[in-house]
């Protein structure tokens, strides 16, 4: 049986790096820092920061996706991606 862990605080870059392909809107939530119920909330109106899907009653973010939003890569060492302007 999996133990299910009630830890709130924020994510690492370590931690988001070595998470799987696709994971609870739960673990998500806590990588943008928010609670459980905002993560839900946001999913379920599609506004969640990232890409989620929907698997039968439960969502499921993208970590790609993710990584993306929040910038983080493996080849980046401190977890800021570039700043770009549009603006000409």
């Amino acid at each position: 049986m999996t133990q299910v862990s009630t830890e709130t605080h924020a994510l690492t870059r370590e931690e988001l790096l070595a998470l799987p392909a696709s994971i609870d809107i739960v673990t998500a939530g806590r990588a943008f820092g928010v609670g459980r119920t905002t993560a839900y909330a946001l999913a379920r109106t599609g506004e969640f920061p990232c890409q989620v899907i929907r698997a039968g009653r439960a969502y499921r973010a993208i970590t790609a996706d993710l990584l993306r939003v929040l910038h983080i890569s493996s080849e980046n060492g401190d977890g800021a991606g570039p700043c770009t302007s549009d603006a000409a």
